[in-house]
């Protein structure tokens, strides 16, 4: 799960990919990129750390060129190393390409090892070079054709924004897992922009045009947008997008993300109430419109019962389990007197593990909580994800094999309840299909192979 970022047609492109990374760091906080293009000629600012960390003003002023494209990392493929920070660049026989993706493609490996074979020499271990290796062996005399060429023999979830040639592509996997769309600034309507969340646009005052579509090409030179098809699938948008990743602020697949998580906490207030209950307080910050949402269907009083420190990363994503662990208590704190004695009910997104789940409730009862009911606005997470979101093992996940009851043992919690599989659906979509729901389910739309391991060089850039 990652942020993209592309921008044409604008004297400031690489500014405007600055602010739109921000309003994507959320999805992201391992690194952050941009990449502009001047003539053909490409400028590149790629650091590890937070957007805010890594740009300056003089970093920005050196990316000259009115087309940029920009990535926020936290990594699935190829581990978090400075030579996996994305945009990729490369040169080629047709001049220089910058390429930044979010997703995962399952069937890296096997192309890579066919590409060494071949003689193909990689700078670093992230999938996405295996696209870069496949336009540089394309026979299409055309950017887009060498392009639509390398995506049609890989497999799996991408959300592409490349630029070359000062031409700004983005592209989306046939099965549209990941989001992608296309939108332009208000000031002016010529330039076009792309981005993994509408709250990017919000940001840097441009309107949403539409999503890209599953298998769509589009090609930006100048004032011309050009679509182009690669064969589509039966669309699976990630559905825990709406549940967890995407900012509520945002509009993803069509739909607002803070209406859908209202739905959810309100299904979920029907499907497994709380008798007699005080208070309804949220594991912010991603499970906050969720227990707004169960409050108001189950008429319990919403109240903020844990604070957050907004000056710690999210949890879920954060690379090291001993950072994850570490980061509880820092990151959030009980409001003193507040849940003293009290009945209470605390909504959250997923438990993944567990471990973080233990810790906020242990909090809540030293707070002084009578009771902690624990309510979850998703169904068991129960297989890992292969198409972007760095999920634990089959093994590390807790309700692959523990039911509620042994959940809420662990966790110490008087209940644990989730939303069904049913009540999801109703929530997101009124029933309707379209969504990938592999990580509840384990039907996964597009088979994976476990990556053989490989050794890797270990760069430290100073």
């Amino acid at each position: 799960m990652c942020g993209v970022f592309g921008i044409a047609n604008h004297p400031e492109a690489a500014n405007l990919t600055y602010l739109g990374l921000h309003a994507l760091q959320h999805r992201g906080q391992e690194s952050a990129g941009v990449v502009s293009s001047e003539g053909g000629t490409l400028h590149a600012v790629r650091k590890m750390g937070l957007v805010a960390d890594v740009f300056s003003a003089d970093l920005l002023r050196s990316l000259h060129g009115a087309v940029a494209v920009g990535h926020v990392r936290y990594s699935t493929a190829g581990g978090s190393l400075p030579k996996n920070i994305q945009p990729l660049t490369a040169e080629y026989r047709h001049g220089a390409v910058a390429l930044a993706h979010n997703g995962n493609l399952v069937n890296a490996e096997a192309l890579r090892d066919s590409l060494e074979r071949d003689g193909a020499i990689f700078a670093s271990n992230s999938d996405t070079e295996v696209i870069l290796q496949l336009m540089a062996r394309c026979p299409q005399p055309t950017l887009t054709g060498r392009f639509a060429w390398a995506l049609s023999h890989v497999k799996g979830a991408y959300s592409l924004v490349m630029t070359s040639e000062d031409r700004l592509v983005a592209a989306r996997d046939p099965f549209g897992f990941r989001p992608l769309i296309l939108g332009r600034l208000r000031s002016s309507p010529r330039s076009y922009v792309v981005a993994s969340e509408t709250c990017a646009f919000d940001l840097i005052e441009a309107e949403a045009i539409r999503d890209v579509e599953p298998g769509e090409i589009l090609t930006i030179e100048g004032e011309t947008l050009r679509s182009e098809r690669i064969p589509s699938e039966p669309k699976r948008f990630c559905v825990f997008e709406h549940v967890y990743f995407a900012r509520p602020d945002s509009r993803i697949n069509g739909q607002g993300v803070y209406e859908l998580r209202l739905r959810m906490g309100s299904v979920l207030a029907r499907e497994a109430p709380v008798d007699n209950a005080d208070m309804v307080i949220p594991v912010p910050d991603s499970g906050v419109v969720a227990a707004l949402g169960y409050a108001r269907a189950a008429d319990i009083p919403f109240e903020m019962g844990l604070i957050r420190n907004h000056y710690v990363g999210r949890t879920f994503i954060e690379p090291k389990d001993s950072i994850r662990h570490f980061g509880v208590k820092l990151k959030l704190n009980p409001v003193p007197g507040l849940l003293d004695g009290k009945k209470v009910v605390v909504v959250d997104d997923s438990i993944v593990r567990g471990t973080t789940s233990r810790k906020i409730v242990k909090m809540i009862r030293e707070a002084g909580a009578a009771e902690v009911h624990v309510r979850i606005s998703s169904p068991p997470v129960i297989r890992p994800c292969f198409y972007g979101i760095d999920t634990p093992t089959r093994g590390e996940l807790i309700a692959n094999s523990h039911s509620p009851a042994e959940i809420a043992r662990y966790i110490t919690a008087d209940s644990v309840a989730y939303l069904s599989p049913e009540g999801l659906a109703e929530a997101v979509h009124g029933g309707a299909g379209g969504f990938c729901t592999a990580c509840f389910t384990g039907d996964y739309p597009v088979p994976f192979e476990p990556p053989a391991q490989r050794r890797q060089l270990r760069l430290v850039e100073l």
